[in-house]
């Protein structure tokens, strides 16, 4: 048998052939950071081009870890095993936009090691964000092959961590974000969404279109009770006044609406599941690898 490669390009599967897939998922992670690097050369980020930049990579961080805890939940629901294969690249882009977000706030405070030292030990929601980054490199770290092999039982128990990460990394956006929360409301409600489907997995609660549809209904509601109470807290705003904005249209749909529309594509999914799996009844794929096993979390 032919030795293996020392290096694989991240787009090849384990037998060394370029999957699509993994090739796709790798060009989408390196769009958002190939724009940003041109709209910095052609001076088109505002007057605060740095700032600009700092605010980009930790948004397209927190985005980029939704899509790492969506994998499970989509490839189940549309029985479609071959996404936990980009998984681990997911992670990996998280933690990549983590480090240049800090780098990014190094560069702001022009290579100061010693402010930056002091600001996330004084600022609270500096430091919430530093802990989950750290979090994250612990997680990329022991995302290998040889880790996964070392740690065995353990892995599984560290990763889940990935979940308290997620928490300290929405909290740290909303607290950024200052007077409008509506991106980090709508990422929260993603958050929640996904994680209500795995507590209907916990339960063994039935997964079809109905069910799926009662969780997005769900998880919208509840999207508009984090955004009221975090404005009543942060402003003094009333709560009814906050859930009655989700019932005028005229300035445009609130985070919550945006769950909704997001959470259908869940009992959608479902419906189109035996299309998907060429036309038979969706049944579940069992035949995993250890190690695509042990990432299924």
């Amino acid at each position: 048998m032919p030795a293996k490669p020392a290096f694989s390009a991240p787009w090849h599967d384990r037998a060394g052939r370029v999957s699509g897939l993994k090739l796709a998922t790798f060009l989408f992670a390196l769009a958002p950071g190939i724009w940003l690097a041109a709209a910095y050369g052609f001076d088109a980020l505002g007057p605060k081009p740095i700032t600009a930049l700092i605010h980009s990579t930790g948004e397209w961080a927190v985005r980029f870890l939704l899509l790492s805890l969506a994998v499970t939940p989509l490839r189940r629901i549309a029985n479609y095993p071959k996404l936990i294969l980009v998984r681990r690249m997911l992670g990996l882009t998280v933690l990549a936009y983590g480090i240049v977000h800090l780098g990014l706030y190094i560069v702001d405070q022009n290579f100061i090691l010693s402010k930056v030292v002091s600001e996330i030990v004084s600022r609270f929601y500096l430091t919430i964000g530093f802990v989950a980054l750290l979090g994250l490199a612990v997680l990329g770290i022991t995302s290998t092959d040889g880790m996964i092999r070392r740690l065995g039982k353990a892995w599984p128990r560290l990763h889940k961590s990935v979940y308290v990460i997620a928490v300290l990394g929405l909290f740290h956006y909303f607290l950024q974000a200052k007077i409008d929360v509506s991106a980090p409301v709508y990422w929260t409600g993603l958050f929640l969404l996904l994680m209500g489907w795995r507590e209907m997995q916990r339960f063994r609660l039935p997964m079809n279109a109905i069910t799926l549809l009662g969780l997005a209904i769900a998880a919208s509601l509840v999207t508009a009770l984090v955004e009221a109470a975090w404005y009543g807290f942060k402003s003094g705003v009333p709560a009814s006044a906050v859930l009655g904005a989700n019932l005028e249209f005229y300035d445009g749909l609130r985070p919550a609406w945006w769950v909704l529309i997001s959470g259908i594509a869940l009992p959608l999914l479902n419906l189109m599941r035996p299309a998907m799996s060429g036309g038979g009844k969706g049944r579940p794929v069992s035949h995993q690898s250890g190690r695509e096993a042990v990432q299924a979390r």
